[in-house]
Protein backbone atom coordinates (compact mmCIF):
# COMPACT_ATOMS: atom_id res chain seq x y z
CA UNK A 1 0.00 0.00 0.00
CA UNK A 2 1.24 3.44 -0.71
CA UNK A 3 0.80 6.05 1.40
CA UNK A 4 -0.03 9.71 -0.31
CA UNK A 5 1.56 12.95 1.30
CA UNK A 6 -0.88 15.61 1.21
CA UNK A 7 1.27 19.13 0.81
CA UNK A 8 0.54 21.52 3.70
CA UNK A 9 -1.52 24.77 2.86
CA UNK A 10 -0.40 28.31 4.35
CA UNK A 11 -3.17 27.83 6.54
CA UNK A 12 -2.45 24.28 7.50
CA UNK A 13 1.17 25.41 8.37
CA UNK A 14 0.22 28.63 10.07
CA UNK A 15 -1.99 26.41 12.27
CA UNK A 16 0.51 23.94 13.30
CA UNK A 17 1.22 23.79 17.25
CA UNK A 18 4.25 25.73 18.58
CA UNK A 19 7.24 24.43 19.89
CA UNK A 20 10.88 24.04 20.84
CA UNK A 21 11.12 23.87 16.57
CA UNK A 22 11.52 26.62 14.36
CA UNK A 23 10.16 25.45 10.81
CA UNK A 24 9.13 26.85 7.30
CA UNK A 25 6.97 25.72 5.05
CA UNK A 26 9.05 24.25 1.98
CA UNK A 27 6.84 22.35 -0.62
CA UNK A 28 4.21 21.98 1.09
CA UNK A 29 6.16 20.90 3.88
CA UNK A 30 6.41 21.81 6.95
CA UNK A 31 10.89 21.98 7.44
CA UNK A 32 12.57 22.45 10.39
CA UNK A 33 14.89 25.80 10.02
CA UNK A 34 17.91 24.03 11.26
CA UNK A 35 18.85 20.88 10.02
CA UNK A 36 21.34 19.49 12.59
CA UNK A 37 22.10 20.89 15.98
CA UNK A 38 25.19 22.37 14.47
CA UNK A 39 23.24 24.81 13.10
CA UNK A 40 20.95 25.80 16.02
CA UNK A 41 21.60 29.12 17.56
CA UNK A 42 24.95 29.42 19.74
CA UNK A 43 26.52 32.35 20.88
CA UNK A 44 27.94 34.08 17.95
CA UNK A 45 24.55 33.74 15.79
CA UNK A 46 22.62 35.04 18.89
CA UNK A 47 24.61 37.67 19.53
CA UNK A 48 25.10 38.76 15.81
CA UNK A 49 21.11 38.33 15.39
CA UNK A 50 20.76 40.72 18.42
CA UNK A 51 23.42 43.60 17.90
CA UNK A 52 21.83 43.87 14.53
CA UNK A 53 18.59 44.41 15.76
CA UNK A 54 19.72 47.11 17.58
CA UNK A 55 21.24 49.50 15.22
CA UNK A 56 18.75 48.22 12.67
CA UNK A 57 15.66 49.57 15.12
CA UNK A 58 17.63 52.52 15.64
CA UNK A 59 17.81 53.33 11.97
CA UNK A 60 14.12 52.41 11.55
CA UNK A 61 12.68 54.25 14.04
CA UNK A 62 9.56 56.07 12.18
CA UNK A 63 10.19 54.09 9.51
CA UNK A 64 9.16 50.65 9.99
CA UNK A 65 9.82 47.59 12.01
CA UNK A 66 12.37 44.84 12.47
CA UNK A 67 11.56 41.66 13.83
CA UNK A 68 13.46 38.57 15.22
CA UNK A 69 12.36 35.10 13.25
CA UNK A 70 9.45 35.72 11.59
CA UNK A 71 8.03 33.87 9.06
CA UNK A 72 7.13 35.69 6.00
CA UNK A 73 4.14 34.31 4.01
CA UNK A 74 5.62 34.60 0.18
CA UNK A 75 5.90 32.30 -2.94
CA UNK A 76 8.94 30.09 -4.44
CA UNK A 77 8.35 28.12 -7.79
CA UNK A 78 4.83 29.10 -8.15
CA UNK A 79 4.24 27.23 -4.64
CA UNK A 80 3.55 28.83 -0.79
CA UNK A 81 6.60 29.34 1.48
CA UNK A 82 7.14 30.25 4.77
CA UNK A 83 10.62 31.01 5.28
CA UNK A 84 11.57 32.44 8.74
CA UNK A 85 14.32 35.15 8.11
CA UNK A 86 16.89 36.05 11.48
CA UNK A 87 15.66 39.43 10.73
CA UNK A 88 12.95 41.23 8.91
CA UNK A 89 12.77 44.97 8.11
CA UNK A 90 9.19 46.24 6.50
CA UNK A 91 8.64 49.66 6.18
CA UNK A 92 5.00 51.14 7.28
CA UNK A 93 4.56 52.18 3.55
CA UNK A 94 4.21 48.39 2.94
CA UNK A 95 2.71 47.85 6.22
CA UNK A 96 1.48 49.98 8.08
CA UNK A 97 1.97 51.20 10.88
CA UNK A 98 -1.21 50.36 13.22
CA UNK A 99 -0.74 46.64 12.07
CA UNK A 100 -0.42 44.20 14.79
CA UNK A 101 -1.60 40.99 13.78
CA UNK A 102 -0.02 38.42 15.60
CA UNK A 103 1.36 36.03 12.05
CA UNK A 104 3.08 36.04 9.44
CA UNK A 105 4.45 38.71 7.44
CA UNK A 106 1.87 39.30 4.67
CA UNK A 107 3.81 40.79 2.51
CA UNK A 108 7.75 40.68 1.21
CA UNK A 109 9.45 42.53 2.79
CA UNK A 110 11.98 44.94 1.89
CA UNK A 111 14.99 43.62 3.76
CA UNK A 112 15.89 40.07 4.69
CA UNK A 113 19.37 38.74 6.66
CA UNK A 114 20.04 35.13 7.36
CA UNK A 115 23.19 34.64 9.65
CA UNK A 116 25.45 31.54 8.34
CA UNK A 117 25.47 29.36 10.75
CA UNK A 118 27.55 26.20 10.97
CA UNK A 119 26.32 23.37 8.73
CA UNK A 120 25.04 25.66 6.23
CA UNK A 121 26.77 26.05 3.48
CA UNK A 122 27.49 29.31 0.69
CA UNK A 123 25.44 27.13 -1.96
CA UNK A 124 22.43 27.43 0.34
CA UNK A 125 22.45 30.66 1.36
CA UNK A 126 23.03 31.64 -1.63
CA UNK A 127 20.39 29.29 -3.27
CA UNK A 128 17.77 30.96 -0.59
CA UNK A 129 19.29 34.59 -1.27
CA UNK A 130 18.15 34.02 -5.08
CA UNK A 131 14.83 32.79 -3.78
CA UNK A 132 13.89 35.43 -1.54
CA UNK A 133 14.82 37.97 -4.49
CA UNK A 134 12.59 36.11 -6.65
CA UNK A 135 9.56 36.25 -4.31
CA UNK A 136 9.93 40.02 -4.30
CA UNK A 137 11.69 40.64 -1.50
CA UNK A 138 14.18 44.32 -2.28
Amino acid sequence: MTKVKTKLTVEEFMQLPEGDTIYELVDGEAVSKFKNDAMSPKFFHSSTAGALFILLSAWAEGRGRVVIEWAIKLTRDEQDWVPVADLTYVSYNLLQEDWLEDEACPVAPELIIEIISPGQTFGEMTEKAIDYLKAGVQ
